[in-house]
């Protein structure tokens, strides 16, 4: 494949990826892809025949950005637990800082095709079969692991997802934001071990 064409299908796929991001599959038109890659819409056509093949191709992408950033960790049995949710809390928020709007278009096109995320990452396997499920059990078999990993995804991501409220409101500037992670890196381990340690 000769240097030309890689630039040019990576210019789509940029274009693709942030206009699937901000308008989603179905208000994103392929004539907009190509107007935002600088193209026109035959060579568009050529590289990736339709609208759906690029779409899958990006949601496969961002679907790997967005969980396979912790999968190596929840499955690495010699990492202790403790550590585990550190480096999960780190990971996240470090990727979404840099990605802001990950997590809202992964998100929304999880909860139109979730049978695509789970074949894309193997999430039931990789999920009930990892290290930590198995250590978060044999930490407090009190607690069904499925709700720790609910809380320790929610309080990672959600912030994220809600910036735009607290923009808005002027609760937050992208500094304060910015601060409120940096302190959510520490604050959300001691929680989740707090929540290990409760009967």
């Amino acid at each position: 494949m000769t240097e030309n064409k890689l630039d040019t299908e990576e210019k789509i796929k940029a274009a693709a990826a942030k206009l699937f991001t901000q308008k989603g599959y179905a208000a994103t038109k392929t004539r907009d892809i190509a107007e935002e890659a600088g193209i026109n819409l035959s060579l568009l056509n050529y590289y990736f025949r339709s609208k759906e093949k690029l779409f899958n191709l990006i949601m496969g992408e961002k679907i790997r950005q967005f969980f396979g950033i912790v999968v190596p960790v929840i499955t690495d049995a010699s990492l202790d637990l403790e550590l585990k949710i550190e480096l999960f809390v780190e990971k996240y928020i470090e990727t979404l800082t840099q990605n802001p709007d990950l997590p809202i278009f992964v998100l929304n096109e999880i909860r139109n095709n979730p049978k695509h995320f789970v074949e894309e990452i193997g999430a039931n396997k990789i999920l009930m079969s990892s290290s930590l499920m198995n250590q978060i059990r044999a930490k407090n078999p009190e607690i069904n692991p499925v709700h720790f990993i609910m809380n320790l995804m929610g309080m990672s991501v959600f912030p994220f997802l809600s910036k735009p409220v607290f923009m808005a409101s002027q609760v937050i500037d992208e500094k304060s934001f910015k601060a409120l992670m940096d302190e959510r890196r520490k604050l959300i381990p001691i929680w989740m071990n707090a929540i290990l340690g409760s009967k």
